[in-house]
């Protein structure tokens, strides 16, 4: 079999799972790969590939002979697939395996900073529930106006339960989707004005850098609240974090954020925000399909099959 490298944090069940399809080399990041012999580079053909690190076209010429990155995770910004797309690389993702996971914990967020059952949770372990009695009332989450930033495979699902939740649906996305009847927006500024909660599901990249921007936060206004389950790049964190400080919006519920783990220390002082570590897809269940779905498209890719995934 043409040989594969592996890159990234793999859990011992993916590593093993790995090993036995394809008895691969594993290395940590892309930088790695110029400490591999010649040899290995050269027979090099498919990489499966997990990380935030970038794999830019330098990376890429260190394996002449490479065809397939296959990348763990449906959101591939940390590859540059122009460059893949200039050698002949072809790059696969992960969809639609992880859109339940993602949607609910964006639910679940929303849902956390509306009724603050974080800070509830606290109140009643602490014991001041005992001491003071019931905790101070809260916000109503239900029949609200839910915005959608990015109407796609996530964002749709999200849309979908917040319209169980008796919610007025509202959308940015390129293009006007067919919908049951949910409003759709050309700016996200427009979209923001008309909603109390502002749900982001865009995909990384250059393109979405900082598209929340302080003018999105700024129109969202003073009951606003800003879910992000997609890339901490697709706000502008400066302005959330100004907007948040000083109450200009109702609060945020973050997954996700620039320069992840090492995040924004101002974010630990904030009582009004919903802070994750970006496990969005993170059950076991949901990381399985994930891995079996990106050993698939290299096993498609050895055996000369059509990829299940292409990304380009």
């Amino acid at each position: 079999m043409s040989a594969t490298i592996v890159i990234g944090p793999y859990s011992e069940a993916d590593q093993t799972a790995l090993r036995d399809a394809f008895s691969p080399i594993f290395i940590d990041a892309p930088a790695a790969l110029s400490d591999l012999d010649a040899a290995v580079r050269e027979a090099t053909t498919a990489v499966a590939f997990k990380g935030h690190n970038a794999f830019d076209g330098a990376a890429m010429d260190l394996l002449p002979n490479l065809g397939l990155i296959a990348n763990f995770g449906v959101g591939y910004d940390a590859i540059d697939v122009a460059a893949a797309d200039a050698r002949g690389i072809k790059v696969t993702n992960t969809p639609d395996v992880l859109n339940d996971d993602v949607a609910d914990l964006a639910v679940a967020m929303l849902l956390m900073r509306g009724r603050e059952m974080e800070h509830a949770s606290k109140w009643a372990r602490s014991g001041e529930w005992k001491k003071k009695g019931e905790y101070r009332l809260n916000r109503k989450v239900s029949g609200g106006k839910a915005g959608i930033v990015g109407l796609g495979r996530i964002g749709r699902e999200i849309a979908d339960r917040l319209a169980a939740f008796k919610m007025d649906i509202h959308y940015f996305a390129r293009s006007e989707k067919e919908t049951p009847g949910w409003t759709f927006h050309a700016d996200p500024v427009s979209l923001a004005r008309e909603v109390d909660y502002l749900i982001v599901a865009l995909v990384g990249g250059p393109d979405t850098a900082n598209f929340v921007s302080a003018e999105v936060i700024e129109a969202l206004g003073p009951r606003g609240i800003v879910v992000n389950i997609s890339r901490g790049s697709t706000v502008d964190e400066s302005a959330l974090l100004d907007a948040l400080e000083q109450d200009r919006i109702y609060g945020a519920a973050l997954d996700v954020f620039v320069g992840e783990p090492d995040i924004d220390q101002r974010f630990y002082a904030l009582e009004n925000t919903v802070i994750q570590p970006h496990q969005g897809s993170g059950t076991v269940e949901t990381r399985a399909a994930m891995s079996k779905l990106q050993r698939d498209n290299v096993s498609a890719f050895h055996a000369s099959e059509a990829l299940l995934t292409p990304v380009n």
